[in-house]
């Protein structure tokens, strides 16, 4: 089992992609920064849409990675409902979010506000999550096999993508 202050992180032999849990999901975060940028910066109408359906779908991955396999081996190991909850509760306000963007088209009048919204939501849940003292601090504090957990997300998030 790795401890926490380990520093090793296991890399695919194919693409260098980390495999630790943590790194695996801020990856997906920074993934999911940079297509909210494009998107603000984008003004064209079909181009918006696209980006959207990218967010959407990269956010349900993630959210579906994290709820099966990392957020109750965090619970399991740490205890910490508190931090557990929180990050529950934000993922269903997410996804009733993300529900609506994929409902809607850029010709509807509240579509760019759903996904700046749904930007301000996101950004505020993983600086939660990777602040100090935030669930992924303190998951490096606990017994969780981070590499394992880091195969499992992959694994996963490969079936989910698939």
């Amino acid at each position: 089992m790795q401890k926490s202050g380990s520093t090793a992180v296991e890399r695919s032999p194919s693409a260098g992609t980390p495999q630790d849990a943590i790194a695996l999901l801020k990856a997906d975060h920074r993934e999911v920064e940079k297509l909210f940028a494009q998107f603000e910066k984008t003004r064209f109408a079909m181009r918006k849409e696209k980006l959207a359906d990218e967010i959407c779908n990269a956010l349900r991955v993630h959210t579906t990675i994290e709820e099966e396999i990392f957020y109750p081996a965090f619970l399991a190991a740490t205890s910490d409902k508190a931090l557990h909850h929180e990050a529950e509760v934000e993922h269903a306000g997410a996804k009733k979010l993300i529900a609506e963007i994929e409902d809607a088209n850029s010709r509807d009048d509240y579509f760019e506000a759903k996904v700046k919204v749904l930007s301000e939501m996101i950004k505020h849940h993983v600086k939660e999550e990777e602040q100090p003292g935030g669930m992924f601090a303190e998951a490096r504090k606990s017994e969780m096999d981070l590499l394992s957990i880091g195969r499992e997300l992959k694994a996963r998030k490969e079936q989910l993508e698939g």
